[in-house]
This record gives C-alpha cells, sequence and structure tokens, in this order.
C-alpha cells in the first residue's frame, strides 16, 4: 500500500474519531455546530499542509530522478562516443598496416 493511501487512512480515521467525539459529546446544539465547524477547519488545514508536503516530496523525488538519469544518459553518450573513437582508431591502425581482409 502506497504511503498516500495510509497517510489519507490515517487522516481519515482521525477525522472520524474526532466528529464522533463531538457527537457524543454532551453540548447544546449551537455549541456542537461551532465545535464541529472548528474540527473542520483544523483537518482541512492540517490535511492541505500534509498534502502539500507529500506533493513536495514527490515533485523532490521526480526532479532527483531526472537528474539521474540525464546523468545516465550523459554516461552513456559519452561511453558510446569513446568506443566509437577506439573503433575508428583500431579500423585506421589495420588499414594503415596494410592489412587486407
Amino acid at each position: 500500500m502506497g504511503s498516500g493511501k495510509v497517510l489519507l487512512g490515517v487522516i481519515a480515521g482521525a477525522a472520524a474519531g474526532a466528529l464522533l467525539g463531538v457527537l457524543f459529546a454532551p453540548d447544546k446544539g449551537s455549541v456542537t455546530r461551532q465545535k464541529f465547524s472548528k474540527k473542520g477547519e483544523d483537518y482541512v488545514n492540517d490535511l492541505k499542509k500534509k498534502f502539500n508536503d507529500y506533493v513536495d516530496g514527490m515533485a523532490d523525488d521526480v526532479e532527483s530522478v531526472k537528474e539521474k538519469g540525464k546523468e545516465m544518459v550523459d554516461k552513456g553518450k559519452a561511453k558510446f562516443e569513446e568506443t566509437k573513437n577506439a573503433m575508428k582508431d583500431g579500423a585506421a591502425s589495420t588499414y594503415t598496416s596494410g592489412q587486407k581482409y
């Protein structure tokens, strides 16, 4: 299971528990509505912050993978050029030494 799903499950469980606690508290209706409103705002803000942190972390991971991929491509190109040049040098030295195939 992905860490995003686990995070969402934990937040949803905490929100459900808090809401049930407010529902069963022995307060007047207006007080209960105020508590719901405040708790809802708190959870929305918390969820936004955690979601933004998660997205920022994913963006950092993507950027890191892109950089590593570019490094690998650059190394591969350099190795290809090195091999190509070595093959040219080998073919040129074989040709100039007078050997025929």
